[in-house]
C-alpha cells in the first residue's frame, strides 16, 4: 500500500514538473528572436523545432544531454555524447553543457551545412517554406515533419514572433481569424510531401534555388510568391515546358513549399516503391508529383485517364 502511494506521489510530482509549451516558448522566445536576427532562421521555426524535438524540454535528450534539436553526433562532433534509440538502437547524439549551447549549435549546424543553404534565401517570415525545406533537405525522416512544424507554429501563433509582434500565452487561445497572419498562402492540402527515401540532397544550386533529386529527376522547392514564369526565368527554361514537367494547367501556380520539377519526370517509380495507399485529399497529380512520375504514365499504369479521381483507401500501382 505504501509502495503504491509512493509511486502515485512520484508520478504526480513528475507530472507537475513537466514544462508546458507556453513555459518553453517564454523561456526561449528572446533567444529565438536573437537567432533570427543573427542567422536569418525564423524564430517560429527555431521554437517549433525545439518544442517538437525536445517535447517542450521534457524528452530524455533534453533533460540529460541538453539536446533540444535531436542533432546526432556526425563525424565532425568532438564534444560529449549520449546514446539514444532513434531510427536505430543506441545512436550517438550530441551532449551540451546547457540548452543555450544546443540552440547555438543548431543554428551553426544549419548555417554551415551545404544542404540547408537554400533555406537562407527565404524571407525569415516564410516559416512554411522553411518547414518544407527542412523536410526536403532531410532534417527528419518523419514524412509529416513539415506539417507538424507548421501546426506547432500556427497552434501557438509563433508567426507573431517572426513579425516582431507581441506574443503571449493568451495568443494561443485567440481565434485564428482574429489574428492577421503573413501573406503566405499554402492552403492547398494537395501540396506534395517529400519522401526522404525518394531523393538525395544535391550540393549545388541553379538560379538561386537548391536542386534536389526524386526518382531520377531534378526539382526545386517553390517559395511563397513564386510563379512558373518566375521559376522558369530563374532556371533558364521555358514556362510552358516547366508547366508540362509538373502536369500543371494554364493559370495554375505553385504554392510555397511545393515541389517543382525542372526536368522531365520518370514514367514509373524507379526507387523500389511499388504501391501507394491514397490518403484524404490526394489527387492523381499530387501523387505523381510526390513520386516523380508523369501523371499520364501513372494513370496509364492504373488503367485510367489523367483526369480520373482517386479515392481515399485506394491502392495505386507505381510501376
Amino acid at each position: 500500500m505504501w509502495a503504491a502511494a509512493l509511486l502515485l506521489l512520484g508520478a504526480t510530482a513528475s507530472a507537475q514538473t513537466r514544462t508546458t509549451k507556453e513555459e518553453y516558448i517564454r523561456r526561449f522566445k528572446a533567444l529565438a528572436e536573437e537567432h533570427q536576427e543573427i542567422y536569418g532562421i525564423p524564430a517560429s521555426i527555431k521554437l517549433a523545432q525545439g518544442l517538437l524535438e525536445s517535447d517542450s524540454g521534457n524528452s530524455r535528450l533534453a533533460r540529460e544531454a541538453n539536446n533540444h534539436f535531436g542533432i546526432k553526433c556526425k563525424r565532425d562532433w568532438t564534444g560529449e555524447t549520449i546514446t539514444h534509440d532513434d531510427d536505430a538502437r543506441g545512436e550517438c547524439f550530441r551532449k551540451y553543457d546547457s540548452a543555450e549551447d544546443s540552440w547555438l549549435d543548431h543554428s551553426e549546424f544549419l548555417d554551415k551545412s551545404p544542404r540547408y543553404q537554400g533555406l537562407f534565401e527565404l524571407d525569415p517570415s516564410d516559416y512554411k517554406g522553411w518547414a518544407y525545406g527542412l523536410k526536403a533537405a532531410g532534417y527528419a525522416t518523419n514524412p509529416r515533419y513539415a506539417e507538424l512544424l507548421i501546426k506547432m507554429i500556427e497552434d501557438n501563433r509563433l508567426f507573431l514572433i517572426d513579425e516582431g509582434r507581441n506574443w503571449s500565452a493568451d495568443a494561443v487561445t485567440t481565434p485564428k481569424q482574429e489574428i492577421v497572419t503573413s501573406d503566405i498562402v499554402i492552403g492547398d492540402k494537395n501540396v506534395p510531401k517529400v519522401d526522404v527515401d525518394n531523393y538525395m540532397v544535391a550540393m549545388h544550386q541553379i538560379g538561386g534555388y537548391s536542386i534536389y533529386y526524386n526518382n531520377g529527376s531534378e526539382f526545386i522547392i517553390a517559395r511563397s510568391g513564386d510563379t512558373y514564369e518566375s521559376i522558369a526565368s530563374a532556371v533558364g527554361i521555358g514556362a510552358a515546358k516547366l508547366r508540362k514537367f509538373n502536369d500543371s494547367a494554364e493559370g495554375e501556380q505553385p504554392a510555397g513549399g511545393e515541389m517543382v520539377y525542372i526536368k522531365k519526370k520518370a514514367s514509373r517509380s524507379n526507387n523500389g516503391k511499388l504501391m501507394h495507399l491514397v490518403k484524404e485529399d490526394e489527387t492523381l497529380r499530387s501523387i505523381a508529383q510526390s513520386y516523380g512520375i508523369r501523371m499520364d504514365k501513372l494513370a496509364k499504369i492504373n488503367r485510367r485517364t489523367a483526369h480520373s479521381k482517386v479515392l481515399e483507401g485506394e491502392m495505386l500501382r507505381l510501376q
